[in-house]
């Protein structure tokens, strides 16, 4: 199952017999879906979001910030590339939005990220198309799953275009975000920046290792820049980011609610 691929665009995994490189976050052995490999394979029902688990943040796209602030802190990777993120967690290895009873928190929205597993695209060699892949996690897949991604004449089921569309709208999204995020990382609007959270009396953690748009900066931006953002249309993203700072109280209460429920136990520090 493929698409073409937008002139310049990249995808999400590049085949490159010499290289070795590592896998995007979640995803241990995405192969490309084959009709006649994988008539038998199906998606198992209700394999649930344990995957996100041990994970303190995803990549999300610009055009899902508006909604992302309303419920996590949207950070920027501190590398060149400074890609926007969703914090999940506070400490290391831990999602505050995925509880032990293997549910999301209610009324809460799911970065599309999360939602795309276990589908991605990857590139064809030597061609300008992309096709869907799906990781082969016998923990999402197996042959006896009710929901084949093929049927018996080899024609993708509705699971199956579903996932092709659904990877077709994040590619599209996710390159517009290479974009703005690039345009950002070159602005100097970015600077580093660390959460100190005290929980209760004494138990305090650093959370570290990200960065996000200095106001006052923004507040400087040259008219020619801020025109520019505002006719690309990224002024509502950046705007996006900042409300999103209210979301590291809601962060802070979940964290005391986990503390709380281990018994004040377990409690460390990211550095």
């Amino acid at each position: 199952m493929t698409k073409k691929q937008a002139a310049g665009a990249k995808p999400d995994i590049k085949s490159t017999p010499d290289t070795v490189r590592p896998m995007p976050l979640f995803y241990n052995n995405p192969a490309p879906l084959d009709a006649q490999k994988h008539v038998k394979l199906g998606l198992k029902k209700n394999f649930g979001l344990g995957f996100t688990a041990g994970i303190n943040a995803v990549p999300v796209n610009m055009i899902e910030m508006p909604q992302i602030c309303h419920f996590y802190p949207i950070a920027f990777s501190p590398d060149g590339n400074a890609t926007p993120v969703a914090i999940l967690g506070l400490r290391d290895n831990e999602n505050l939005f995925f509880g032990k009873n293997g549910e999301w928190l209610p009324d809460t929205y799911i970065p599309a990220y999360i939602r795309r597993y276990p589908f991605i695209f990857s590139e064809i060699p030597n061609t300008d198309q992309l096709t869907l892949c799906v990781d082969m996690n016998d923990a999402v897949v197996d042959e006896k799953s009710d929901q084949k991604f093929f049927d018996k004449t080899g024609k993708a089921t509705p699971l199956a275009q579903n996932a092709l569309e659904f990877c077709k709208s994040y590619h599209a999204a996710a390159q517009q975000t290479l974009a703005f995020s690039k345009a950002l990382a070159d602005s100097g609007l970015l600077i580093d920046r660390k959460a100190d959270i005290t929980i209760g009396e004494k138990q305090r953690i650093s959370f570290s290792g990200f960065r996000i748009i200095d106001e006052q900066k923004l507040a400087e931006m040259s008219d020619k820049d801020f025109s520019e953002w505002r006719k690309r249309g990224w002024l509502p993203f950046l705007y996006a980011h900042l409300f999103s700072g209210a979301q590291w109280q809601r962060l802070t209460n979940l964290l005391r609610l986990r503390v709380e429920a281990e018994g004040g136990k377990g409690f460390g520090k990211k550095k």
